[in-house]
């Protein structure tokens, strides 16, 4: 079994392009240090803004003193959840691989024993270049016949009530590793021509590793899903908890069954090449309170500086 210790301090696995990783601290203080040891410094922000590429998760710190009632935020119509952390309560924050490229308001209700107030944050979302891959193939190989379409609709309704359920409780602590060593393929966000025409952009990353080689989860969770899919193949959900779920495609076996608790590197599946896969690899994603984000922006999750709020 591989090491579960977090790539920031194995020093391997690194994309160069990800340790621009923003993350948000909306308190002038440290980080909470039962969270994230050792993280590297980010990026700051630009003119008094917190700025993230399109696909990065952001972590926010909320400027209020004791442990409030009551919290919730919004951003782009998106739920963020909060934690109680050592300093106050913390939550993370996901940009969606295809929000829109500006300023956009991250606002935070938190209600205590004084009263209840809105916090108001500016949130500046860059855009991010991501690949296009062209192809020409035989149109049996594109197009879905009658049966296939049904199955594949289905699976997507299967797939999107199961993300839409918001645990709670944090399951996740610590840092978060990366499931299995391998060649990245740099396929966040890829977008594929097909026969001329744009396919969904691509909204994990593929790690190609040996066939049988064990995949492991990237921090604690339960298995609320696991699946044989048409093109995901043998597929693992892990819910960890306040709307974050990983999820492990192309799997050639899958040691877990729905409900278990699973810690941090444990195995829970072995890399395969199920579903429409081309040779053994692992599909590795990440949803953040229904974004779509680059799981390695988990690996590299940093101090930015302090913001002022709009009250």
């Amino acid at each position: 079994m591989m090491s579960a210790q977090p790539l920031w301090q194995t020093g391997e696995g690194r994309r160069p392009d990800l340790w621009a990783v923003v993350a948000i601290v909306l308190l002038a203080s440290v980080f909470p240090v039962d969270l994230f040891p050792g993280a590297p410094h980010g990026q700051h922000g630009v003119d008094g803004q917190l700025s993230g590429k399109q696909g990065q998760v952001l972590l926010v710190h909320v400027p209020v003193k004791g442990q409030p009632t009551d919290i919730a935020g919004r951003f782009l119509s998106r739920r963020v959840p909060f934690f109680q952390g050592e300093s106050g309560p913390v939550g993370l924050l996901g940009i969606d691989m295809q929000d829109a490229p500006g300023t956009h308001e991250l606002s935070i209700d938190v209600t205590d024993s004084q009263g209840s107030k809105r916090l108001s944050f500016n949130v500046l979302v860059m855009k991010e270049k991501y690949p296009v891959q062209h192809l020409t193939l035989p149109k049996d190989k594109v197009d879905l016949d009658d049966e296939s379409l049904v199955r594949v609709k289905a699976e997507q309704e299967q797939v999107k009530t199961a993300l839409e359920e918001v645990s709670p409780e944090r399951f996740w602590e610590g840092g978060f590793v990366e499931p299995v060593h391998g060649t990245i393929s740099g396929a966040f966000g890829r977008v594929r021509i097909i026969n001329g025409q744009a396919r969904s952009p691509h909204n994990g990353e593929d790690i190609a590793a040996p066939l049988g080689a064990e995949v492991l989860a990237m921090n604690d969770g339960v298995a609320r899903l696991t699946v044989d899919h048409f093109f995901a193949g043998k597929g693992v959900f892990l819910d960890h908890g306040l709307g974050l779920y990983s999820m492990y495609f192309h799997l050639s076996d899958i040691t877990v069954q729905n409900g278990d608790r699973v810690k941090r590197g444990q195995v829970i599946g072995k890399v395969g090449a199920s579903g429409r896969a081309t040779g053994p690899h692992l599909h590795w994603g990440v949803r953040l309170n229904g974004a779509r984000v680059n799981p390695y922006s988990l690996l590299a999750l940093s101090v930015g500086q302090p913001l002022s709020a709009r009250q």
